[in-house]
């Protein structure tokens, strides 16, 4: 896998990961939507840990730096 994620877009996607967690273990979400969100930042913690996006891929977008060579 080629890295595809910047730091910038790792770190949108772990905060949003620790946003998603709260207001699902506050109570503040529940039901099916609050497993959702609760998947939703199992996946962005994991993506933002690989630097992989798997939706990026397909569309051959990329939010990393490129070197200058």
């Amino acid at each position: 896998m080629k890295k595809n994620m910047g730091s910038a877009d790792k770190i949108i996607r772990f905060v949003l990961a620790i946003i998603f967690a709260a207001l699902y273990f506050t109570g503040t979400v529940s039901g099916t939507i609050g497993i959702v969100l609760l998947v939703l930042a199992g996946v962005f913690v994991l993506t933002s840990l690989v630097s992989f996006c798997p939706l990026y891929a397909p569309f051959g977008l990329t939010t990393c730096k490129t070197s200058a060579e």
